[in-house]
């Protein structure tokens, strides 16, 4: 009885990094190098000011928006963390959410728009997607530490590849999800297909979209924890040296920093999105004989 020979799918992976290393080492390290700045600059931006006038800031958002329990588990969350002192390591996680998010949502909402309007995309998109969000969030980390070394780099890598399933399937699905006779209406009043996107299907579909964006920080914020593992600082390496040392008390402390942290971001982004659930107007051009005192509007 003969032996199976190995398929050799690792050694061909590995062979692929060597070859994108030796010859696009420059560009991940200009890559690297500009990621590393802008966290860096959001971090000492957002450390600038005394940690009172960041939560007096942070507590004043969702008054903004009328959310008042919001503003008073702020005051008292964020209270609480800087009573921890971890408000430092906050503020670097939180740094490290925002640039892989919004990483995340400037590639995910277009090609989600993308696979949306064209089926042949949705289908190559679909399985990919698949695969990114049955993964196992620590292999992310070593294609990523071999491309930009140890740091904050490859977390903030890592952390916008695991975060991008959300903001393309919801972008897709919620355009998807607009209703066939509000587009003929817009075709018929002569409207191209790309002002119907921009007045109509993105407009319509911003709910889900919003919801998708949600999901994508809370990925984010659940991997930049994860990415503590590459050296990266914040409280995904609290959580990281609690564990190594059997340290309960750190662990306790960073855990529930995090919690705070992603509970304040969730409920911020779903008042955003709660404007876009209400109804609006979709300006539409103004068919031909059209009468005048409808100025070309349609109410939805």
């Amino acid at each position: 009885m003969s032996a199976v020979a190995k398929i050799e799918i690792g050694t061909h992976a590995s062979d692929a990094v060597d070859w994108l290393l030796a010859n696009f080492g420059g560009v991940f390290d200009g890559i690297g190098s500009f990621a590393e700045s802008v966290v860096s600059g959001i971090t000492d931006g957002l450390l600038w000011p005394p940690a009172g006038v960041l939560i007096a800031l942070f507590v004043l958002f969702p008054l903004l928006l009328r959310r008042w329990g919001i503003a008073l588990f702020a005051l008292l969350a964020f209270g609480l963390i800087n009573g921890m002192e971890l408000w430092d390591q906050t503020i670097q996680t939180l740094s490290v959410v925002i640039v892989a998010a919004v990483i995340a949502v400037l590639v995910g909402v277009p090609l989600g728009i993308w696979a949306a309007r064209r089926r042949v995309v949705s289908v190559i998109v679909r399985p990919l997607l698949d695969l990114m969000q049955t993964t196992p969030p620590f292999v992310y980390l070593i294609p990523a530490v071999f491309f930009f070394g140890v740091g904050v780099v490859p977390g903030v890598v890592a952390t916008a590849v695991f975060a991008l399933a959300p903001a393309v399937r919801l972008t897709e699905l919620g355009i998807r999800q607009v209703d066939a006779e509000i587009v003929e209406a817009a075709e018929a009043f002569g409207a191209p297909p790309r002002q119907i996107l921009r007045d109509v299907q993105l407009p319509l579909a911003l709910p889900s979209i919003m919801a998708g964006i949600n999901q994508v920080i809370m990925l984010a914020l659940s991997m930049v924890v994860v990415a503590g593992i590459t050296g990266a600082e914040g409280l995904g390496s609290i959580v990281t040296s609690a564990v190594t040392q059997l340290d309960i008390g750190a662990g306790v402390e960073g855990g529930l920093a995090v919690v705070i942290l992603a509970v304040y971001l969730d409920r911020v982004t779903g008042a955003l999105a709660d404007p876009a659930r209400k109804k609006f107007r979709i300006a539409l051009p103004k068919r031909a004989g059209a009468a005048e005192g409808t100025g070309g509007l349609a109410t939805v």
